[in-house]
C-alpha cells in the first residue's frame, strides 16, 4: 500500500533550496539532481523505523515555487517526512522561513 502527498511551496529560491537539501542528504541516502529535478529515497529502516517499504521525495524547482511529492509506504511514514522535508528546507530558506507547506494528501 502506498500513500502520497504534495506541496507547492511558494518562493523565487527553489533551485537553490532543492540543490542544498539533495547535497546535505546525499552523504547518508540515496540521492539524484539537477539544478532542476530531485530524488530522495528514504529507506524502510532509516534511523531505527521499521516501515514496510522505502519513501521517495521528489522535487521540481520552479520560477516561482519548489513542488515537493512525498511518496511513503504508510501514513506515519508519511505525516513524519512531511515535518522533515519542511523542517530541512525551511533550514536552508532561513531569510524567508517559514515556507508555507500547504500539503495535500492523496
Amino acid at each position: 500500500m502506498s500513500t502520497h502527498s504534495t506541496a507547492r511551496v511558494p518562493t523565487a529560491n527553489g533551485s537553490r533550496y532543492l540543490q542544498q537539501l539533495c547535497k546535505h542528504w546525499s552523504h547518508n541516502l540515496e540521492v539524484e539532481f539537477t539544478p532542476e529535478k530531485g530524488r530522495v529515497v528514504f529507506p524502510r529502516n532509516a534511523r531505527g523505523a521499521d516501515w514496510p517499504g522505502d519513501a521517495t521525495l521528489l522535487l521540481d524547482a520552479q520560477a516561482d515555487a519548489l513542488e515537493c511529492r512525498l511518496e511513503a509506504s504508510a501514513a506515519g511514514q508519511l505525516e513524519a517526512l512531511k515535518g522533515a522535508v519542511a523542517s530541512h528546507i525551511d533550514r536552508f530558506a532561513f531569510r524567508e522561513a517559514p515556507l508555507a507547506f500547504d500539503w495535500r494528501d492523496a
